[in-house]
């Protein structure tokens, strides 16, 4: 049986990660929440543009004019109506969005930030696809060095359903729980 570390301090480096979909919109309560408890926490917003695999589109989407300043644009625009607008005073939230491998890009961001805490919404996919295909969620509570809150899709709202958990296993596998 893996030794769960207690954690009897606040989180004090926060990795909130975005895909802006409503569960990770969602999520983000908890970040704040997490973030509210100790007054020189840091609260990180991360955000992965997926790098397309297949080189016709990488040559395809960069003919496009000003492709990139418009996902940009679009990208700032939503984290400021979607993430700013709640953000409480002052409270200090730092953006970072990269390009590349989803869960690569989020495990070298957390380890470049020396990160306490990951905070990340699940999607609703079966498990059955997860032991095929794998997920996300699952490569980040893998392979993360620190402690990682899964946001069910069920825990909004008061549904039934799994509750967040918490992964402080340091690298191995995730509980049936999360």
């Amino acid at each position: 049986m893996t030794e769960q570390k207690r954690y009897k301090q606040p989180f004090k480096r926060i990795m909130f990660c975005t895909d802006f979909s409503g569960n990770a919109d969602y999520a983000f309560d908890f970040a704040l929440e997490e973030a509210s408890r100790s007054p020189d926490s840091v609260l990180y917003l991360f955000h992965v543009i997926p790098e397309p695999d297949a080189q016709f589109w990488k040559t395809y989407l960069y003919e496009v004019e000003d492709i990139d300043a418009k996902a940009r644009s679009d990208i700032d625009a939503k984290i400021k109506a979607d993430y700013l607008s709640r953000l409480p005073e002052g409270m200090d939230l730092e953006v970072d969005i990269r390009v590349g491998s989803d869960y690569a890009a989020i495990l070298e961001f957390a380890e470049e930030k020396n990160v306490d805490l990951i905070i990340i919404g699940r999607h609703g996919r079966s498990s059955f696809s997860t032991i095929f295909f794998g997920s996300v969620t699952e490569k980040i509570v893998r392979k993360a060095k620190c402690a990682v809150l899964i946001i069910p899709k069920t825990a909004k709202h008061g549904q039934e359903g799994p509750t967040p958990c918490v992964s402080a296993t340091m690298g191995s596998s995730p509980g049936s729980a999360c």
